[in-house]
């Protein structure tokens, strides 16, 4: 299958490192002009660069996507660049700090849910206005093996990207006549600097107890996601619309 994006604009979020440098990578080689947000500056504008550097058409922006300003003038500023808005990957996330529900904190729930929920519906909501005025386009939110399941210790975590889904079901019923499809992707165990942070702080043990519930026994990669996410965003999946996938290796068949 050969899946082209050429005259077409990608927007992706937590795009400087990741899920989202590796898929705003992937849109790039598949012909699109990619504006790349991330709220790290220094880290997005490097990837958009080397992206330039290799012939591609990449903006680098830094946006924060629990502030709804930036959000909506990041939405602005591609459509002042590039015209149009095709495709985009809301991915942005952060993880909760462990704790048990009686213990966790109403600051880091507010942090987590402002960027992995709010933020997804704020990217939402200035992507769909955008693409309203088209008649088109296509969305895919990143949810997580934590929208379908639970996590001792990452409720909050869980709590919001189950939350995806229902932005994700939603939002596709409502523009699901309108020529533009939203969908989740439901990454499992993906080997990315998120990853290597929690083993470095003393999740080791708890990434090897996972892996061992995955069917084919391996981290899944990040070109693995981006792969998907293109897929959704292509017209190869032209009559899909509100899913969750998964691509977690199998996880959630036990």
């Amino acid at each position: 299958m050969n899946i082209s994006f050429e005259n077409k604009v990608a927007l992706v979020t937590g795009a400087g490192s990741g899920l989202g440098l590796a898929t705003a990578r992937a849109f790039a080689a598949s012909g699109a002009a990619v504006v790349l947000a991330d709220w790290d500056e220094a880290s997005v504008h490097a990837a958009a660069a080397q992206l330039t550097s290799e012939g591609h058409k990449a903006l680098g922006l830094r946006c924060d996507v629990s502030d709804d300003a930036a959000v909506e003038d990041l939405v602005a500023q591609t459509v002042a660049r590039f015209g149009r808005l095709d495709a985009a990957y809301n991915n942005a996330g952060v993880q909760n700090a462990l704790a048990e529900t009686a213990d966790a904190t109403r600051e880091d729930f507010d942090r987590v849910t402002s960027v992995n929920l709010r933020g997804v519906w704020s990217c939402m909501k200035f992507e769909l206005q955008q693409m309203r005025k088209q008649g088109s386009g296509a969305i895919v939110n990143c949810s997580s093996l934590g929208g379908l399941v639970g996590g001792a210790e990452r409720g909050t975590y869980h709590a919001a990207k189950h939350g995806v889904l229902g932005l994700t079901k939603s939002g596709a019923l409502e523009y699901a006549a309108r020529g533009i499809r939203i969908n989740a992707i439901c990454p499992g165990l993906i080997w990315t600097s998120m990853a290597e942070q929690m083993a470095a702080s003393g999740q080791a043990d708890a990434l090897d107890a996972m892996l061992k519930s995955v069917p084919m026994a391996r981290y899944g990669r990040p070109e693995e996601i981006a792969d998907m996410v293109l897929f959704l965003c292509s017209e190869a999946s032209s009559y899909v619309t509100g899913q969750s996938i998964s691509v977690d290796g199998g996880f959630v068949m036990r």
